[in-house]
């Protein structure tokens, strides 16, 4: 499993209080415990919460589903996520599943709890909804993404049928009803979804990419911000359907992690002023 690679949840002062209710819920662990970042580990894969300020919140364009093995595990997470939440899709059984749910708990995530076949060795799967203007590219981002990292493929592809029945709006019947894909061996889901919800892709869930060196970030980062993405701050873009990454060198990590807190804060400043992150210009603030 590719844990350089994993979800970041963008909060206004819970980030601690969260990591330590999914510990609770999913019987993980917290990896790193800072004012700014919380790293949690749940099913051995990482989950970074960041405290960014009031700027984001969260919503349902991105879900974390978890696959489950009994519909006592199910019931177990369900129960403890939806209180202080939101049911979003009550829990019942489903035509894909015995027993399934989709639930907003009350730091704002939203989760997919689903008794069923897991599609890799991953137990949490990021899934990302395309709608509005996105509506009807799942496919086409989906072979974006598969075509911009290694170690990727497309994986089962499920089309609404024509008429969509079932669903509360009529689907186009080559629309993504539900997608596997994997970049670099980390699985994602997705799906097409013509509702008018009242919320889309923002930067209060992304994707942290860890890369080894200069080349890789040069890679990721120019292809994700063309064709209408856009940069950001601080490693972050935009890609050209409005998901957010973090394209993050491994090497940033380590000299922030400097004990030399002098040397480290140079590293941080210098980041600070950065869009995409130049590892020469680090070494260079580091060694001035």
């Amino acid at each position: 499993m590719n844990n350089d690679i994993f979800p970041c949840l963008w909060y206004d002062g819970e980030a601690k209080e969260s990591a330590e209710f999914y510990c609770n819920v999913f019987g993980g662990k917290i990896t790193a415990d800072t004012p700014v970042v919380m790293n949690i580990e749940i099913f051995g894969q990482k989950l970074m919460l960041l405290n960014g300020g009031p700027h984001f919140t969260k919503n349902p364009s991105v879900s974390l589903m978890i696959i489950c093995d009994t519909e006592d595990e199910v019931q177990k997470y369900w129960d403890q996520l939806l209180d202080g939440g939101v049911a979003l899709m009550p829990l019942d059984a489903y035509s894909w599943s015995k027993k399934y749910g989709w639930v907003q708990d009350k730091y704002g995530v939203t989760w997919q709890i689903f008794l069923g076949e897991k599609a890799s060795e991953q137990k949490m799967v990021p899934t990302l909804m395309f709608i509005h203007e996105n509506n009807g590219k799942a496919m086409e981002a989906m072979e974006l993404y598969t075509k911009t990292f290694p170690n990727s493929k497309i994986g089962n592809i499920l089309k609404y049928d024509d008429g969509s029945e079932g669903h509360p709006i009529p689907e186009p019947a080559e629309n993504i009803q539900h997608a596997h894909f994997e970049i670099d061996g980390y699985s994602f889901f997705c799906m097409d979804n013509s509702y008018d919800h009242p919320f889309d892709f923002n930067e209060g869930i992304s994707m942290v990419v860890m890369t080894d060196d200069q080349e890789q970030t040069d890679k990721y980062w120019n292809t994700l911000t063309s064709n209408g993405g856009r940069e950001s701050m601080c490693g972050w873009l935009k890609d050209q359907y409005g998901f957010s990454w973090q394209i993050v060198p491994k090497r940033l990590i380590q000299l922030m992690s400097d004990p030399d807190q002098a040397k480290a804060q140079k590293v941080v400043q210098a980041m600070m002023k950065m869009q995409k992150i130049i590892i020469a210009d680090l070494e260079n603030a580091y060694n001035s």
